[in-house]
């Protein structure tokens, strides 16, 4: 099957999406500026769990909003090669449905906070993972990818538990994304007008990878010394699901107990050969997302915390890599 074009409520607080007609370049590359760079008015350190953090992380999620509407996003015309390789990427169905389950995760649990700037920018945060699945199922509409049905989408019943595994799980394959992304770019494999469509999408993944960061870090502050053992055990707990889903052990453990999809959950991590033709070893993917990643947070404020995970273990192995390089082949 095929999954029908879709529109968007109004985004939340106020905010509004761009008129038809609105898309001058200027009026898109003002857009684009303002979502990639942002300082705050605080002065002094933003110290996590200070009301000067939470009001500048709140400010910075809202004002670099994109208004972009997907329903007018021009979708360039595909030659048959090119139509083949987009269809054939093993990403489409998971890809729906991931951001399906994201946005119902942070609607939920943006409902359990009671501070009205955690809360406005978690729904800010649901609406743009929603925004992401319109975007998906108006280009498989376009183009005629075939999806499978999609299942229900069911609230989380443990919302806490839903909102970390989509948030550590965001950071993980958003590093990879934006490496990959790049070398989409780069190589020509797909039309520029097609990967250009999905500039603020990847950009949006940024931003709400450092929204994510930038929360966890004032939440732990928030917590009792006894609360703080419990939800940082939850962490690990969340690292090690995440760690089976991706080597396929996690089957049916998601939360509302749904089979994963026969797709490639690890595409992030393998795909390079699907988005180009540029051979390029593992070393040098991870090197091109490393200077992407820190590409696309150059332009936030240097206080605001950024994900340090998934950059630490890339930097830790490039090291080695390079150290064993040094070494050469043995004799």
């Amino acid at each position: 099957m095929t999954v029908a074009a879709t529109h968007l409520p109004p985004p939340p607080g106020g905010l509004e999406l761009a008129p038809p007609g609105s898309l001058a370049a200027a009026v898109v590359e003002a857009a684009d500026r303002t979502a990639r760079h942002w300082t705050s008015t605080e002065r002094g350190p933003l110290r996590p769990g200070s009301v000067e953090h939470r009001r500048a992380v709140a400010r910075m999620f809202r004002e670099t909003f994109n208004s972009y509407k997907p329903t007018i996003i021009d979708w360039p015309k595909l030659g048959q090669e090119e139509r083949d390789r987009l269809i054939t990427l093993p990403i489409w169905d998971i890809a729906v449905q991931t951001e399906g389950k994201a946005s119902l995760r942070m609607a939920t649990y943006a409902e359990t906070q009671t501070d009205p700037d955690w809360r406005a920018a978690l729904e800010l945060n649901g609406w743009e993972e929603k925004r992401h699945k319109v975007i998906l199922s108006n280009l498989v509409a376009v183009y005629g990818i075939p999806l499978e049905p999609e299942p229900e989408y069911l609230r989380p019943r443990d919302t806490e538990w839903a909102y970390l595994v989509t948030g550590f799980s965001e950071c993980i394959d958003s590093f990879f994304a934006f490496g990959l992304f790049a070398l989409a770019k780069r190589s020509g494999f797909f039309p520029p007008e097609l990967v250009d469509t999905f500039e603020p999408v990847m950009q949006e993944e940024c931003r709400h990878i450092l929204l994510f960061a930038n929360w966890l870090a004032a939440h732990r502050k928030s917590l009792g010394p006894l609360r703080r053992v419990w939800f940082e055990l939850r962490v690990w707990a969340v690292w090690v699901f995440l760690g089976w889903e991706r080597v396929g052990l996690a089957r049916g453990m998601d939360d509302g107990g749904q089979p994963a999809k026969p797709q490639d959950n690890n595409f992030t991590l393998t795909g390079s050969k699907a988005v180009s033709d540029i051979d390029i070893s593992v070393i040098d993917l991870m090197a091109l997302c490393l200077e992407e990643n820190d590409r696309r947070f150059a332009g936030y404020d240097p206080r605001l915390l950024r994900p340090t995970t998934m950059p630490w273990l890339t930097r830790l192995a490039l090291r080695v890599a390079k150290a064993f390089s040094r070494k050469g082949p043995p004799a």
